[in-house]
């Protein structure tokens, strides 16, 4: 089930939500309870087989986060040690079993035979959640969930099972046995949702019709590539970031507060800038346990570039189990040790710099999305090639523009700047915040009908990061 679905629009999140608001607040287990079968019910629309796999890696990492925090009050530090190593060897061997191993058995010379195993869905994202919390059980920097359900509602809450953002435990603890629904949050959730369905399906949805068909091309013109390369950095920013916009905005109906993923990326000005934009709850993620505990940058020069690469290699790899994925990730990793050399850092504060670190930081990004988006490393140096050849030949490209796809792309440029807020920030400094969510909140009536009307005269076209 995805949330730009008529089944999802119209029959889950109704029927959920009005559940939910028929149980009093006082009665939390309850409503924990209704939001953890809902979540499973959710998983198991698409996933009927693999949700097994999900209930398992739950249960394990509860026990093993019980038998470790044990452990610590005991101040046993060999064996909770030991535990905890176990526990994340666990979770990468279930993860690598379903998304490496066919891809490494296809590379060997001679056949292996495999079950045929489809990829379960977010196994990544729900992976790394549960590693978080069994990790920051180990290091002292939350307590054991000794409540079963709890922690299977932290892990399978329907809004960011699927595709993030990947939320640490530490910032929903207090959130699972205390939360409240309100009138001002419902609001601002239900803005955040169709704003974001808006991006998906007005949007992205949109660039994606240009990029498939520059992507498919067996020789597309110059105009064709660059035209495919940009909007599919269009469709990727907009399809992902309207998921995480959806994501927070489901989650505060529920009266849940998750925190930003994205914030305007393409506006960086360098690609370290990017990161800190970027899937945010990802980069947090590799920062603090896996760049921080390697020694981070208070190591040697050489050991500080080695940990970024590897955390780039890891970033890549864990996008998915080709090799386009990790040169991607390689080449972001190269531009920061790059950005680290040429003492970046001082050049973006001199305003003369800003306009040429954009465009640079732009471009890399947009090629960098090429390779990510091709099927083959060899597929993705001749699409690049093909950019810049200049054919001077722009007629393969002409059909694919008609005047609502302008509009939206035009849109898609527009909203990829801060503007949004900058108006809103005047709106508030000015006391007028109430004005500001009115007229948000009247757009979104006709968003929200251009969305259905969209829906349903659309092919199926799910996020891309579903795949991940």
């Amino acid at each position: 089930m995805v949330f730009s679905s008529t089944v999802f629009l119209f029959l889950f999140l109704p029927a959920v939500w009005l559940l939910y608001l028929l149980i009093p607040g006082r009665y939390i287990i309850a409503r924990n309870v209704l939001l953890g079968v809902a979540s499973l019910l959710f998983y198991a629309y698409g996933e009927p087989i693999y949700i097994a796999i999900m209930l398992l890696s739950v249960l394990f990492n509860y026990c093993a986060a019980r038998s470790i925090g044990t452990a610590r009050e005991h101040h046993d530090e060999k064996r909770r040690h030991a535990l905890t190593v176990f526990s994340v060897i666990i979770n990468l061997v279930i993860l690598g079993f379903f998304k490496y191993v066919p891809w490494l058995c296809s590379l060997l010379p001679f056949d292996v035979p495999l079950p045929g195993l489809s990829l379960p869905v977010g196994i990544s994202f729900y992976t790394f959640q549960v590693l978080s919390y069994v990790l920051d059980v180990s290091r002292g920097q939350c307590r054991v969930q000794k409540n079963y359900f709890n922690l299977l509602l932290y892990i399978s809450f329907f809004p960011q099972l699927i595709a993030g953002p990947i939320v640490a435990y530490d910032d929903i603890e207090a959130q699972l046995s205390h939360r409240t629904v309100t009138l001002d949050k419902t609001a601002d959730g239900i803005r955040r949702f169709v704003l974001g369905l808006s991006k998906k399906l007005l949007i992205s949805n949109t660039a994606a019709l240009i990029a498939d068909a520059a992507f498919a091309a067996s020789a597309p013109s110059s105009a064709l590539a660059w035209a495919g390369a940009l909007c599919y950095s269009i469709q990727i920013y907009f399809d992902f970031s309207g998921y995480s916009d959806m994501a927070i905005g489901l989650a505060s109906m529920f009266g849940f507060s998750i925190l930003e993923n994205f914030n305007y990326p393409y506006s960086a000005v360098t690609i370290r800038d990017f990161w800190k934009r970027w899937h945010i709850s990802l980069t947090n993620w590799f920062r603090t346990y896996v760049y921080i505990p390697l020694g981070g940058n208070r190591v040697s020069g050489t050991r500080t570039i080695f940990n970024r690469i590897f955390v780039f290699f890891l970033t890549g790899i864990w996008h998915g189990a080709n090799f386009t994925y990790i040169l991607w990730g390689l080449w972001h990793g190269g531009l920061m040790m790059l950005e680290r050399v040429c003492r970046f850092e001082q050049l973006e504060k001199k305003r003369a710099w800003q306009i040429p670190l954009r465009i640079y930081t732009l471009l890399a990004v947009v090629l960098g999305f090429v390779m990510f988006r091709a099927p083959s490393i060899g597929e993705g140096f001749s699409f690049i090639g093909r950019m810049f050849s200049f054919d001077g030949n722009a007629s393969d490209v002409l059909h694919y523009f008609s005047p609502y796809t302008i509009v939206m792309l035009g849109f898609g440029v527009l909203f990829s700047a801060p503007i949004l807020p900058a108006i809103r920030t005047k709106f508030c400094s000015c006391g007028r915040e109430s004005l500001w969510n009115g007229i948000v909140s009247v757009l979104c009536v006709p968003l929200f009908l251009l969305c259905v009307m969209t829906l349903a005269s659309s092919a199926f076209n799910p996020f891309i990061y579903y795949i991940f």
